[in-house]
């Protein structure tokens, strides 16, 4: 089969490679998917660089998120059938930016039918994030004000659909017009963007100066230090990443004269410290894509070949919704 492989450490562009290498035979506990679709993410790229928690041995395939067509069923896994169509992360080494690929089958859940392989395969990772920032986490009540940055993002994206969901008021900050129109084709009632615009000075003027009772915060930085000026009284905010390259430190003395919390969302955790609530997720999920309330706005689908460019891009921040490998 083709695939990607990284020999060396470094930018995705430079050292991901197509090669030819054998079809992966899945082990106990595990199945072989033919890959219908690969979403990019965020930590393929900081996994390129060698920078993410994760740190598979060279070489290997990136790619952690699939939706797949099961080929084959190792020893012992007796709750799915070859061509059952599934979605998870996949079982690295053998990541999803490849023809196949091997997955936990504990990983492997139904790809809902309402979504085609590219939002399928663009639906686990970020919406689960999204959700369990949302509700597990900060408890996201109906008339708060959530104000998601990189809305335009791959996970932000699924931040702005959730809220509205949620019933909440969302505003959405992205950098640049393009971004800004996506944002707006999410559902974000007000959209800031901050080549132009004080997203802090935008929040209090649409609260009457009370500020965002939740901030979804990907990006770190600069950005969560401007966040903690128009957080509201008991507002939250969760931090679930730092795409802006650095990493932050709160200001505790802030958080106390101001009464807001500060919550960290490590989603991955909660599949060995409260198995099954990833599955139980995954069904109400499943139910707002067939209602059509949870559905990932695919912006770019790609072959194989232009992976390392669109990944690139992603880690530069110029792409927009979710980019797709599709085989």
């Amino acid at each position: 089969m083709r695939a990607l492989r990284i020999e060396e450490l470094g930018q995705p562009n430079k050292v991901l490679e197509v090669v030819d290498v054998p079809v992966p035979e899945p082990g106990a506990g595990q199945i072989a998917v033919r890959v219908l679709g690969a979403a990019l993410n965020f930590p393929d790229v900081l996994m390129c660089r060698g920078e993410y928690q994760v740190r598979p041995p060279l070489p290997f395939t990136p790619g952690v998120e699939v939706c797949g067509e099961v080929t084959a069923l190792g020893e012992g896994v007796v709750h799915l059938a070859v061509g059952a169509r599934v979605l998870g992360s996949p079982a690295l080494p053998s990541g999803g930016f490849a023809q196949f690929a091997l997955m936990e089958a504990t990983d492997a859940h139904p790809a809902p039918a309402a979504l085609d392989d590219a939002q399928a395969a663009s639906f686990w990772i970020g919406y689960q994030t999204s959700w369990f920032a949302l509700h597990r986490r900060a408890a996201l009540q109906p008339g708060e004000t959530l104000l998601v940055h990189a809305a335009a993002g791959g996970v932000g994206s699924s931040a702005v659909q959730l809220g509205k969901a949620a019933g909440a008021r969302v505003i959405g900050v992205v950098g640049g017009a393009e971004k800004a129109v996506f944002a707006r084709e999410l559902g974000a009632d007000i959209v800031v963007d901050r080549h132009t615009e004080d997203f802090v000075q935008v929040v209090k003027d649409a609260t009457g100066g009370r500020g965002a009772d939740v901030i979804y915060d990907p990006v770190g930085g600069d950005t969560y230090d401007r966040s903690t000026k128009c957080i509201a009284f008991e507002g939250r905010i969760v931090v679930i990443g730092f795409a802006g390259g650095r990493i932050q430190s709160a200001a505790l003395n802030h958080a106390l004269i101001k009464n807001y919390s500060i919550l960290g969302l490590h989603w991955g955790l909660y599949k060995s410290k409260i198995p099954g609530l990833m599955g139980e997720c995954h069904e109400v999920l499943s139910q707002m894509a067939q209602d059509g309330v949870a559905v990932p706005l695919v912006s770019e689908r790609v072959g194989l070949e232009q992976v390392p460019d669109a990944l690139q891009r992603l880690g530069d921040g110029s792409t927009v919704g979710r980019v797709v490998m599709v085989p």
